[in-house]
C-alpha cells in the first residue's frame, strides 16, 4: 500500500511565485518596464531567461540569488506537513513538478533540509554559464493545447507512472496538490480513488468549480486546503483506512 503525493511548488510548498522573488536582486528590486513587458502568454521560460541575463548583466552573482530565494517562505503549515511525510517515507512517495527550475527549488529544498522528502522533481533545468549567468531551458516539448510551451504537467505525470509500473509499483491513491491553473491538466488524467488538493481562493480551484458547473466535472474526489495543516489531518485519515 502506497500513496503517491504529487506537489507544485510555488504558490503551494513555497507562498510566493519563485520567479517574481528573485526580482529582489535586480537594481531597485525591480524590473525595467520594456523587460516587464515583454513577457508573452505560454512562453514564461524565455521571459525569465530574459530576466536572468538583466539580473547577470546588472552584476548580480549566484551567492546573492542563492542568499534570496533561501529566505522566501513557505506556505503556512508546509514545514509541519514536510516534516510528517518525511517521518512517514515508507507509505508516501513524493514528487515535485513545477514550472520553476531546478536551481531555485534545490536552494530552497536544501536550504531548510527537505531534499530527501522528495523522490523526484520535475522542472524546467536551470544551470549558471561559464560567465556567472543563470540560464533555464524548457523542460520538455508536448503537444498539449491546453498548457505552456515548456511544460504539460499531466504528460510529466502520465510518464512517471508508466515508469513506475514498469518497475512494478503502482499507487492505491494519488494525491495532487497545487494552485494554478497549470495544474487542471494532471488533475483530469486522476482517477475516482484519488485526491486532488486545490488551494482555496486560487486558480485551480476555481478551475475545478467550473468544470463541475458546466457539468464536466473531474473525476477524481477534490478536497480544498487554505493551511498545509489541513492535508496533514487529510494524510492521517489516509494511513488509517
Amino acid at each position: 500500500m502506497k500513496f503517491l503525493l504529487v506537489f507544485d511548488f510555488d504558490h503551494t510548498i513555497v507562498d510566493e511565485n519563485s520567479d517574481t522573488w528573485i526580482v529582489k536582486c535586480a537594481p531597485e528590486k525591480k524590473l525595467p518596464n520594456g523587460l516587464r513587458n515583454s513577457y508573452r502568454p505560454g512562453h514564461w521560460t524565455e521571459y525569465m531567461g530574459r530576466v536572468f541575463v538583466y539580473l547577470g548583466d546588472n552584476g548580480v552573482k549566484e551567492d546573492d540569488m542563492e542568499r534570496t530565494m533561501t529566505t522566501i517562505p513557505f506556505t503556512a503549515g508546509m514545514v509541519d506537513l514536510l516534516g510528517f511525510i518525511g517521518e512517514n517515507k515508507e507509505l508516501f512517495d513524493c514528487i515535485i513538478v513545477s514550472d520553476s527550475n531546478t536551481v531555485f527549488i534545490d536552494w530552497i529544498l536544501k536550504a531548510a533540509d527537505f531534499h530527501k522528502v522528495f523522490d523526484e522533481v520535475f522542472t524546467n533545468p536551470a544551470a549558471f554559464s561559464s560567465t556567472g549567468y543563470l540560464t533555464v531551458q524548457n523542460f520538455h516539448a508536448h503537444h498539449c493545447p491546453k498548457c505552456p510551451k515548456n511544460l504539460c504537467k499531466r504528460k510529466v505525470l502520465k510518464e512517471f507512472l508508466d515508469k513506475q509500473l514498469e518497475r512494478g509499483v503502482s499507487y492505491t491513491r494519488i494525491v495532487y496538490i497545487g494552485d494554478g491553473g497549470n495544474d487542471l491538466c494532471p488533475v483530469m488524467l486522476l482517477k475516482k480513488d484519488d485526491v486532488a488538493m486545490p488551494r482555496q481562493g486560487y486558480t485551480l480551484e476555481k478551475k475545478i468549480a467550473q468544470l463541475a458547473q458546466d457539468l464536466s466535472p473531474v473525476e477524481c474526489s477534490v478536497l480544498g486546503w487554505s493551511s498545509a495543516t489541513d492535508i496533514v489531518s487529510y494524510l492521517k485519515l489516509l494511513i488509517k483506512e
